[in-house]
């Protein structure tokens, strides 16, 4: 099954859930309330919207869709799988030794990525800094998690990333990472209490002017960490009383210095959940 954030036709913000050919409106919904009451009960609580999906009208899903979260921050791991450490290494005015450090340590590196307010849905505009040169999108497998880290579904994320400032030094990170605009999150959580990452192919295409200017795939099979590594790091000292959304990671990495630029359009499909598709603009 899969939830779907929107704007409906009243200007009204609505979730609705979609099994098989059918998509029906949940009349009232609370996703924090929902999420917050899926503690130790995930199996159940989804078994809930289906129940009440039963009783509800069919819904119409616009073009452009909200990203599928409402009070969860987003987080980020990096470095999980080999090409994203070859990159950094590349991209490192030192040579990048700290990044292949830390693919083989038993700490991964997590960071934070985005308040709510800066993540963008399906259809949206994402944003790329004014002052970096060399802008790339990271396709990346989101897990979203309840206030207990229980796995509760799957969504697509794009972590944008200005490769030349994080570069110049690795503690620009969270200027290279944190800025408005700077994720996207959809186009719908796919439902699961899997608790491993799911086996599933990503794609990443850029379009500019209407031809393809890069196109590459991965495979989650390729993340050196588990599922339970990342969250066990990730809810160490820390808690989320809203729950929370993990990235976990990047496997494709455009070639060599190629930067995204205002009016390219970024297309991330994952098999299983759907496909993520947003227009680059200058923030």
């Amino acid at each position: 099954m899969y939830l779907y954030h929107f704007i409906d036709a009243l200007g009204m913000r609505s979730w609705a859930l979609a099994k098989a050919e059918d998509t029906v409106l949940l009349k009232d919904f609370d996703f924090d309330a929902w999420l917050a009451g899926s503690v130790g009960r995930v199996k159940e609580a989804i078994g809930e919207l289906e129940r009440i999906a039963i009783t509800g009208e069919p819904a119409v899903l616009p073009p452009h869709l909200l990203p599928p979260i409402v009070s969860q921050d987003v987080w980020a791991a990096g470095v999980t799988y080999k090409r994203s450490r070859e990159a950094r290494q590349e991209e490192a005015r030192d040579g990048g030794d700290v990044y292949a450090r830390v693919y083989n340590a038993q700490r991964p590196e997590i960071f934070f990525k985005a308040f709510p307010r800066y993540v963008v849905g399906h259809g949206g505009k994402i944003g790329i800094r004014g002052d970096s040169n060399w802008n790339v999108p990271e396709p990346e497998l989101g897990v979203i998690l309840n206030p207990a880290m229980d796995t509760v579904g799957f969504v697509i994320g794009n972590d944008m990333s200005s490769r030349d400032i994080e570069g110049e030094n690795p503690l620009y990170l969270p200027q290279a990472k944190v800025y408005s605009a700077a994720c996207s999150l959809g186009p719908c959580i796919l439902l699961s209490d899997n608790l491993g990452l799911p086996e599933t192919s990503i794609h990443l295409e850029i379009d500019r002017d209407g031809e393809t200017l890069f196109s590459g795939e991965t495979h989650t099979n390729r993340i050196q960490r588990t599922l339970q590594e990342l969250t066990g790091y990730l809810g160490r000292s820390s808690s989320y009383p809203s729950g929370l959304v993990l990235l976990t990671g990047t496997g494709i990495v455009p070639p060599g210095e190629m930067s995204v630029i205002e009016g390219d359009i970024i297309t991330i499909a994952i098999e299983g959940i759907g496909t993520l598709s947003n227009t680059v603009k200058v923030v």
